[in-house]
């Protein structure tokens, strides 16, 4: 994460917020861009891929 992602999320928050808030923030901002890089390296799957997949785990 870069520090002008950390100081936008500071920024959009109220004036008065918990740390759990901030740090929820801060957890679901590195969730998507590890999910983003992910992508960008070809590590996904098709959504016929995770039907598949998701039929084993719903059986």
């Amino acid at each position: 994460m870069k520090k002008t992602q950390l100081l936008e999320t500071i920024q959009d928050l109220p004036d008065e917020f918990s740390v759990d808030e901030l740090m929820e923030r801060l957890i679901i901002l590195q969730k998507i861009e590890e999910a983003r890089l992910q992508i960008q390296a070809g590590q996904y799957y098709s959504e016929e891929e995770a039907k598949r997949k998701l039929e084993k785990w719903l059986k």
